[in-house]
């Protein structure tokens, strides 16, 4: 019961933890400036434009800043999307790093889009199968029948976080081999916001190891659940 507890302790954790780091480095950075330009939204209008990507839409979303390889289309959160702060411009620029990542045919990416288009469906199948794993061990009368479906549900579910992990380098260079050369030879932010661009710019690329980990979290809860 004890190592449960701290399993389960550690694993709140490291889902919960990032998510309040990257929160609260974004919140330090999204106050209005007046030395800022423009808003994130017209930030990523600017350059891609400036890179020849007029076909790349920027739009706004409720859904988590993201740029979506299918649509072409960079998306905001409101307060990236309308808003002049440090974080809008920077959040930005990450996800334009994604669309020039795109419009080079950047392998890794392709790669992680098509993982994730499978990790859906994964998903879904994996859900399935461990909700239906009781019912059978009752029709079957075979407690093996059970062990079997859950263990390949856990690792269908379990398939979400490998594929969070291996895109982690995806974001790496989105932020810092795409987005902050940007930041930088178009002078974009001054020289005294660099290192907070940077704490930013790090925060974006670890949204997806906070997404693995409540990933993670989901295949704990499968077992809490199913055990009981």
């Amino acid at each position: 019961m004890t190592l449960a507890l701290i399993v389960l302790a550690l694993a709140f954790g490291l889902a919960f933890l990032p998510q309040l780091w990257i929160r609260g480095v974004i919140a330090r950075h999204s106050d209005e400036r007046a030395d800022i330009a423009g808003t994130g939204g017209e930030f990523a209008r600017h350059v891609l434009d400036g890179m020849g990507l007029h076909h790349v839409v920027v739009e706004e979303t409720q859904s988590g800043d993201h740029y979506d390889p299918d649509a072409k289309a960079v998306r905001l959160l409101p307060q990236h999307f309308g808003k002049r702060s440090l974080a809008a411009i920077v959040i930005a620029a990450h996800e334009v790093g994604h669309a020039m990542q795109d419009a080079t045919a950047y392998g890794p990416l392709i790669a992680r889009t098509r993982m994730a288009r499978q990790a859906q469906k994964v998903e879904k199948v994996g859900s399935v199968i461990m909700l239906a794993a009781p019912v059978m061990m009752i029709l079957s009368k075979s407690p093996h029948i059970m062990f079997m479906q859950l263990a390949i549900g856990v690792l269908i579910l379990g398939s979400t976080i490998f594929m969070h992990a291996v895109t982690l380098p995806v974001e790496f260079d989105a932020s810092f081999r795409r987005a902050l050369p940007l930041l930088k030879t178009g002078n974009y932010i001054s020289n005294r916001d660099m290192r907070s661009a940077r704490q930013l710019l790090r925060a974006a690329a670890f949204t997806y190891v906070a997404a693995a980990a409540v990933s993670l979290l989901d295949v704990m809860r499968w077992f809490r659940v199913l055990r009981f």
